[in-house]
């Protein structure tokens, strides 16, 4: 099986990757398939049931609306965001959707009562994965046509019911130059080849595409990124969901400018760099998976730290920076989880930090060992970290948990720079205890918002 790096880093809307991205590539995923089965023109009525985290929290995480756009054909890397809530609330107002309507061509309109046919079970879920979700579809008469399961997996990632029990990740039986799969297997490769972890990871996305897409490609993924930041940091006023968090970005950057001395509050910066994507995120703002939207202040952060405060600093190191950051994420990817529903907060925010660590390291002229160790660091500390959103919204700890996990990943970079990479836990020793802590976190930490933070906190 086989990842590329624009499988981790996609462009999508916010809140959440594994309950708006994921759910609105489902419910797109059923309608085509209603399509290309031939049944979409007999289709009177559709249904959609969310189950496990995507019913506990879906609407904090903005899941129905992600699967009203899906069925009208939207995708998350081209949907309208600033038009979005009026076409959810014209579905609600109306009684009507236009199936595939995002779609050239003429849409397939039919009645559709969002309360009686978009439910969410907050105490069910189905076997395989706790973000799950089925779509059906029946004519005039009320005679099923399609009936389909699809899971969430975190970051994006969508696998439908002919993948359980085979893998997390559709296959990809592309032959890579240089594959791996564990930690060891990529240091024992870089050896090997005498090449960095962002050269071997080149080599391998040219089995795709071309280099010069690739580079393009990468530099797109930062230009939404680094946009998403300065949106973030010049909007002010309060997030949506009932809990009246106030942005705080704009502000505070507002007030750090005025002190001046940038270089010596770089960390300051870095901590509102990452708010300044998750505020953007918790708005429902065009953001990138990185690797999940719970997490996607991280990297962005600490690239612009990379950028503003390291001599050197240019496009090229850009490019390099992401190639090694999703070295990182296929280890965690492969071999535990970056799903919160599945293993908590240290899947989504751990494996961020790990991966903007690692990925520092190699911009700073690090060996592929230091780089190893950073991320290695990165994830350690993050260990146990439980998914707990107050009101299953993307805003309480989540925001603040960007910043400090930004700053966390710089010092992680910093700690490995300063050694040889000889270590004594191994990244992938971190990633299975990773993996064995979110089999036994109790599942009100994992994305439900029955535990921790999110029933300790008084909502008002």
């Amino acid at each position: 099986m086989a990842i590329s790096v624009f499988d981790l880093f996609s462009i999508g809307i916010g809140p959440s990757s594994s309950h708006t991205v994921g759910p609105m590539r489902a419910a797109g995923m059923f309608v085509t398939r209603l399509k290309q089965d031939g049944v979409l023109a007999q289709t009177a009525a559709v249904r959609a049931e969310l189950f496990g985290s995507l019913g506990a929290t879906g609407h904090g995480h903005g899941t129905p609306k992600a699967v009203l756009l899906g069925l009208e054909g939207n995708e998350p890397h081209t949907v309208d965001v600033a038009e979005a809530d009026l076409d959810v609330e014209r579905i609600r107002t109306t009684g009507r959707i236009r199936l595939l309507g995002a779609e050239i061509g003429p849409a397939h309109e039919i009645d559709f009562d969002v309360q009686t046919q978009l439910v969410l079970h907050r105490r069910r879920s189905l076997p395989y994965h706790a973000n799950g979700m089925i779509f059906f579809a029946y004519d005039a008469d009320g005679v099923p046509l399609s009936e389909r399961t699809y899971y969430s997996v975190g970051g994006g990632f969508v696998v439908d019911e002919d993948a359980v029990g085979a893998d997390r990740i559709k296959l990809d039986e592309t032959v890579l130059p240089h594959p791996f799969r564990t930690g060891d297997e990529l240091l024992r490769l870089a050896r090997e080849t005498g090449l960095s972890i962002s050269s071997l990871m080149l080599e391998n996305e040219r089995a795709w595409r071309t280099e010069a897409e690739i580079r393009e490609g990468l530099l797109e993924i930062w230009r939404v990124m680094d946009a998403c930041v300065a949106q973030g940091l010049g909007r002010e006023g309060i997030l949506p969901g009932g809990l009246k968090v106030r942005r705080r970005a704009a502000a505070a950057a507002r007030a750090l400018r005025g002190e001046g001395d940038a270089r010596g509050r770089a960390m300051e910066w870095v901590t509102l760099y990452a708010m300044a994507v998750n505020e953007e995120n918790a708005a429902g703002g065009r953001v990138v998976t990185a690797p999940t939207n719970g997490a996607a202040g991280i990297i962005p952060a600490v690239l612009r730290y990379y950028l503003d405060f390291v001599p050197g600093a240019d496009e090229d190191g850009v490019v390099r920076f992401l190639l090694a950051a999703g070295a990182i994420g296929m280890l965690f990817k492969e071999n535990a989880s970056i799903s919160g529903a599945e293993v908590g907060c240290q899947g989504e925010v751990g494996s961020a930090c790990s991966m903007a660590a690692g990925a520092l390291a190699e911009v700073l002229g690090g060996s592929p060992e230091q780089v190893e160790n950073a991320a290695e660091i990165g994830m350690e500390h993050n260990l146990g970290l439980t998914c707990d959103p107050v009101g299953g919204l993307v805003q309480i700890p989540c925001i603040e948990r960007n910043g400090m996990a930004a700053v966390k990943a710089i010092t992680a970079a910093r700690m490995a720079m300063r050694g040889d990479g000889r270590h004594h836990v191994s990244l992938d020793k971190v990633i299975k205890t990773m993996k064995e802590t979110g089999a036994d976190m109790k599942v009100k930490y994992k994305e439900t918002a029955r535990g921790g933070l999110a029933v300790n906190v008084i909502e008002c």
